[in-house]
């Protein structure tokens, strides 16, 4: 990833924006073109620092022959993008643009063996199923166990052990405030799910120094 150094931003400020998105896309090489899936994830972080991505997909999916006993991958998680208009702008004389907050996590992916299909099943969805309080929380022991073996077994998990993180929020920053204020309004004019987040992150970046 390219990073600009007005948008870059640490593995501490990255950290909670990969735990509350929780859904991505892993890309590892082949022999001809890259392999890619989307799907949610986990993170976690030894004591150590280090930190693990795990996920899951359906066995019927390749990706996980073409990482093997161990792959380099490519974790990408987009926390939202927007274009944004120089129409909205007080300044003249202005370009367009697209705002997105992006984290990329490059590391080695590995294959877990079935014994941890539960494991990671019960985990996952617990870290979703708390979003939904004050719902009861889902568990897998509400299935029949021989209907939950059988999908335990449909799916394989990956684990991907993070060696670098990349991540920058692209939000206008080096914008004046009143250039800030006016993308803000604009976007608050859409009306739209995608609009409102980055409105709501550019409106973040009016309090930093």
């Amino acid at each position: 990833m390219y990073l600009h150094p007005a948008f870059r931003i640490d593995t501490e400020e990255a950290l909670p924006i990969l735990v509350e998105r929780s859904f991505g896309q892993l890309v590892v090489p082949t022999g001809t073109y890259p392999f890619g899936v989307h799907a949610p994830f986990l993170v976690e972080r030894s004591d150590n620092g280090r930190l693990r991505v795990e996920m899951h997909v359906a066995r019927a999916n390749t990706i996980h022959e073409h990482i093997g006993r161990g792959s380099p991958a490519l974790l990408i998680c987009e926390a939202g993008n927007h274009y944004i208009s120089p129409d909205w702008y007080v300044s003249e004389n202005q370009v367009p643009t697209w705002t997105y907050v992006a984290i990329h996590l490059k590391g080695t992916a590995t294959v877990l063996p079935a014994e941890a299909n539960l494991d990671h099943v019960d985990r996952l969805s617990a870290h979703f199923e708390r979003r939904l309080a004050p719902k009861k929380p889902w568990t897998s022991d509400k299935m029949d166990e021989r209907k939950r073996d059988a999908l335990l077994r449909a799916i394989v998990v990956i684990a991907l052990d993070v060696e670098t993180i990349e991540a920058q929020k692209k939000l206008i920053q080096h914008k004046t405030e009143a250039d800030r204020r006016g993308a803000i309004e604009g976007l608050a004019g859409l009306d739209t799910p995608a609009a409102s987040e980055i409105a709501a992150l550019i409106a973040g970046t009016l309090s930093e120094k």
